[in-house]
């Protein structure tokens, strides 16, 4: 707690357990106690009053931890709730059903964050069964080895296809990378293991997720996100 008030995070969170997947009912059992102890504590320590504290549920991959846990969570009055311990190796069916089964369980009246997710499709998902935050190091992490997002799905820069390719990263995006540079000299970046390269795609990747999510909250706005959902989700995931 005195390391996140020393950073000055408007948002931060409260120390947890996050179970590994696979882990066995007692395990998972032990973690989300632990976790719930934690977070009385740091409830208990001092912070700044600028900063919104979340809770975090955990439960690991078991129905009746996750109802435990949100429940617990949920009668903290917190600015905002995190559904932790999901994308930690597990198919995406399995994430589904418990970010489907742990956020309606949560206060419906404030933000409810899911944590460590960060693919456009993983962000639809999230979307469509009632989250409203994400965070990951995805968009920085596929930067640094050459990927980039795209309208009609993921690309890897160092492929020939782009070398003499004078598109942005995605012509439908408006970061400094795609309004400055084509493909084809961030490619001539990457490939001489010039920084640059890799902090233009990141540049791009992070703006390109902001945007689709903005198309998303647009879209919910206007009463169309299935419409959104169901034109977006076939491109993204190519």
């Amino acid at each position: 707690m005195e390391i996140q008030q020393s950073i000055g995070a408007d948002i931060i969170m409260a120390f947890d357990w996050c179970a590994p997947f696979g882990c066995d009912y007692e395990t998972a059992k032990e973690a989300m106690g632990i976790t719930h102890r934690w977070l009385e504590r740091c409830i208990k320590a001092k912070r700044r009053e600028d900063q919104a504290l979340f809770p975090i549920c955990q439960g690991a991959f078991y129905d009746d931890l996750r109802k435990e846990s949100a429940e617990f969570v949920s009668n903290i009055d917190a600015v905002g709730y995190a559904i932790g311990g999901l994308s930690v190796g597990e198919d995406k069916e399995t994430m589904n059903h418990f970010v489907e089964f742990t956020a309606p369980l949560l206060p419906h009246n404030k933000p409810r964050y899911l944590m460590g997710v960060g693919t456009p499709e993983d962000l639809l998902d999230g979307i469509k069964r009632g989250i409203d935050m994400f965070d990951c190091v995805l968009p920085t992490r596929n930067a640094r080895h050459g990927s980039f997002f795209t309208m009609n799905g993921k690309e890897q820069i160092k492929n020939a296809k782009f070398q003499e390719d004078p598109l942005p990263l995605d012509p439908t995006c408006d970061c400094y990378a795609c309004k400055n540079h084509s493909r084809a000299y961030i490619r001539h970046l990457y490939k001489c293991g010039e920084g640059t390269g890799q902090a233009l795609m990141s540049i791009h990747n992070i703006k390109f997720l902001l945007n689709f999510v903005k198309g998303a909250r647009k879209a919910i706005l206007e009463d169309r996100f299935e419409d959104f959902y169901n034109e977006n989700y076939p491109k993204v995931t190519t």
